[in-house]
């Protein structure tokens, strides 16, 4: 099966590995900092329309899995304009190519599209309510993918780590190096998840055994299992390195940040399980094997 992801990021990596029997391609803005057997990429401004355009219907993939995005939630609230490019002109750009073949695409979303007000897990028919500039162009790129295509999967995710690209584990890890405490935020709650995990996953609800798409499509939450606050991540991670550094729990209100986070993004795999899929791992397993590889 012809596959093009877009993006040579953390996920796109591991997107990369889980779909290496398959025909990949590959489009960024730059040079992807790792390297990939048999990986055909071309260098694409996905925000160009025609050359987007005419890259996708030349490759003529038959899934694009869009990685591809303005991840910077603070840099957002700065360059609101440069945010909604890419994550909503840049996945409309997608979207039309994939009209064009009628290919199935699989859009990377956020649990930032809700406003975290929820005390249970967000399931994936709960009303979306942004609270930032991040939230609102990821949500709204849901939108437009579900406006033009009648064949997607809509993946909402959370607190990615991976071995490339920054990542919260990775931020305590250096700044455990230089400083005998940390604090850390402990009044907003998500599902940190491995983006081996996710990838694999993402592997299993599109294509079958045979090489075939599933045609599963729809909106999906896929995270490792179970939730924690940030301030209990950062500690797991301590605890599993082996540092010599004590987390401090912190209220959020005292720090000043561009953009608001939601309290609760823990999201509920409702769909994914529904569908028969095995819930992901725990978070603290994937951490740890995580770990073992850095």
């Amino acid at each position: 099966m012809k596959i093009l992801i877009t993006g040579c990021g953390m996920l796109g990596y591991d997107i990369f590995k889980s779909f290496n029997e398959e025909e990949l391609y590959a489009l960024d803005i730059a040079e992807p900092s790792f390297n990939i057997e048999n990986l055909n990429f071309q260098i694409c401004d996905i925000t160009d329309f025609d050359k987007t355009y005419r890259l996708i219907t030349k490759i003529n993939p038959e899934i694009v899995i869009h990685t591809a995005a303005w991840t910077d939630v603070d840099g957002a609230e700065k360059n609101i304009s440069e945010a909604y490019r890419l994550n909503i002109l840049g996945t409309r750009n997608i979207a039309l190519s994939c009209q064009r073949f009628d290919a199935a695409m699989v859009y990377i979303s956020s649990d930032y599209i809700f406003d975290g007000e929820k005390k249970e897990p967000y399931i994936e028919f709960d009303k979306a309510n942004p609270i930032s500039v991040y939230g609102k162009s990821k949500y709204y790129g849901e939108v437009v993918v579900q406006q033009l295509l009648n064949k997607y999967y809509i993946i909402r995710s959370s607190w990615l780590f991976g071995k490339y690209g920054k990542n919260f584990v990775k931020t305590i890890l250096n700044l455990s190096e230089t400083k005998k405490q940390i604090e850390v935020v402990n009044d907003q709650v998500g599902c940190p998840t491995y983006t081996n995990d996710l990838s694999s996953a993402i592997q299993k609800l599109v294509i079958n055994k045979d090489s075939m798409s599933t045609g599963l499509y729809g909106i999906y939450h896929i995270t490792n299992s179970e939730s924690c606050s940030w301030y209990d991540f950062a500690k797991q991670i301590i605890k599993v390195s082996k540092k010599k550094c004590e987390i401090l729990p912190l209220d959020s209100e005292k720090i000043k940040r561009p953009a608001i986070r939601p309290k609760n993004s823990v999201l509920n795999n409702f769909i994914w399980e529904l569908n028969g899929f095995e819930p992901l791992r725990n978070w603290k397993e994937s951490l740890s094997e995580y770990l073992g590889e850095i």
